[in-house]
């Protein structure tokens, strides 16, 4: 690793030196100490949480930008057309905003090599006939991007489908299309995999009829110019370095990992519960998070997995409550009644805080959190032996991507009898994390959506006829 960063590091001194004249994009960005990148706002791209950047591509820009030594800014359009715009005008120095590379794009642009496939999927509402082919999308309302490459798959099967007509929508993201699937607004939607992965819990009736077209690739985008020729390959060289560390892979299990895999029925449920019972309880998560310096959500998230927000819950195995404590734990914790969800709660986030701590120092967030669930279900002596068995087989003790692959091997004998601890159901830790992180990331989201940026209003558009026939000028 130490190796392909310094690589990349001689790379931009070779092409700073190679002569070339006039500044060209790389010197620019290294002289003013910034990155200046066109992006798009949602969950796979980048969005503001809790104050902060967030999103796969900001992600990915930041350790591009920490590996060049530069800060970034961020350009959000609500439109591609927009980015597009930006790189034309040499506004921005690149686009990273989940752009599939498509042949017409290459006659304008350039592309980086890709990090990311994906999927143009048909999206429909369940209970409907689900559509199988493109046939089947004849008289309905398809819906997608202006300027999307789903836009141009669209165009190019018209050539062989004259019937096939669809809607190309301004100032929307793809939330927003599955919004207008399940109002009925529209009849389908052309959705990409890893954004239907992001945004399905919030629609969870929502299904996966067929793929538009073949597999498509995610990449940054540059302008053609000559001076940008450095830069990209300064990208490229980093691109391939963290796709040869697993850095890549890593980054994508953090940002997705808690959404593959969830059953929608799941889902539907979670969001009905959010509406109904989560208001009740929704002050006293906020205090008792306050009091013991947790995220609410995440308090909230693990609260649900245990109990589905029911303060009367109870088990087969006896234990109890809101946060489902057992007899020993609540004693330890001092919970004198398990029924009573304040008491419940405090005691399990004082818990949950304990087995975080006892972590081992040298495990770092966001794996140290997902490591305490993990000891909060199983218990730390199991969760050791998972370590362990990650640590023989070559994988990294320290992250929960490569630990969570060896709890199950915890059921089999060829293993446990191996480590200290013995048999234990190594499944289990992993569905629990797997769903708490998937249901915190659906109430972090509601938050930010709540408060997404409006699109630009277009003025003109909204003026009284009144007003129209006024000569400003004169006033």
């Amino acid at each position: 690793m130490a190796y392909l960063r310094l690589s990349l590091l001689t790379l931009v001194a070779a092409l700073l030196l190679s002569g070339c004249s006039g500044k060209d994009t790389l010197q620019q960005v290294l002289e003013r100490g910034e990155l200046i990148v066109a992006t798009r706002n949602g969950p796979t791209t980048y969005f503001i949480d809790k104050g902060e950047p967030a999103g796969f591509e900001h992600e990915l820009v930041s350790q591009f930008a920490a590996e060049l030594g530069v800060s970034v800014s961020y350009r959000s359009r609500h439109n591609i057309s927009d980015i597009f715009d930006d790189i034309r005008r040499a506004q921005v120095d690149f686009a990273a905003a989940g752009l599939s590379i498509t042949p017409s794009r290459e006659v304008e642009f350039r592309f980086t090599s890709p990090y990311y496939d994906i999927d143009p999927q048909i999206v429909y509402l369940a209970g409907t006939a689900k559509p199988r082919s493109v046939e089947d999308l004849y008289n309905s309302r398809v819906v997608t991007m202006a300027s999307s490459s789903h836009a141009e798959a669209l165009a190019l099967l018209r050539r062989d489908y004259p019937d096939l007509a669809w809607q190309e929508i301004e100032d929307v993201e793809p939330l927003d299309l599955m919004d207008m699937v399940t109002t009925g607004a529209a009849t389908y939607a052309v959705i990409d995999s890893n954004e239907f992965v992001a945004n399905r819990s919030f629609h969870p009736k929502l299904r996966v009829g067929f793929n538009l077209s073949e597999q498509q690739s995610l990449a940054w985008l540059f302008s053609q110019r000559p001076e940008d020729d450095s830069l990209v390959q300064a990208a490229n060289a980093f691109l391939s370095r963290i796709d040869a560390d697993g850095s890549l892979a890593r980054l994508k299990e953090r940002q997705f990992g808690h959404a593959w895999g969830v059953d929608q029925v799941d889902s539907q449920t979670f969001n009905r519960r959010m509406r109904q019972r989560l208001p009740k309880y929704e002050q006293m998560l906020r205090q008792v998070a306050a009091e013991y310096q947790l995220d609410w959500q995440l308090l909230a998230a693990i609260a649900y997995q245990e109990s589905h927000w029911n303060p009367r819950a109870r088990s087969p195995t006896g234990v109890r409550g809101m946060m489902m404590l057992t007899q020993s734990t609540a004693r330890e914790m001092d919970v004198r009644n398990r029924l009573d969800a304040l008491q419940s709660l405090r005691g399990g986030a004082r818990y949950f805080k304990k087995v975080k701590r006892l972590l081992p120092e040298d495990i770092h967030e966001p794996d140290r959190t997902w490591f305490a669930l993990a000891a909060y279900n199983i218990g730390r002596g199991h969760l050791e032996d998972a370590r362990v068995l990650t640590e023989r087989q070559g994988g990294d003790p320290h992250l929960w991507s490569d630990v969570k692959q060896r709890l199950p091997l915890l059921q089999r004998s060829k293993y446990y009898k191996t480590v200290r601890h013995g048999y234990a159901r190594g499944n289990e830790p992993v569905t629990y994390v797997k769903n708490i992180r998937h249901y915190y990331n659906i109430l972090a989201w509601q938050d930010i959506a709540a408060n997404r940026p409006p699109p630009p209003v277009d003025a003109d558009e909204y003026l009284p006829e009144v007003l129209e026939a006024v000569d400003l000028t004169a006033l």
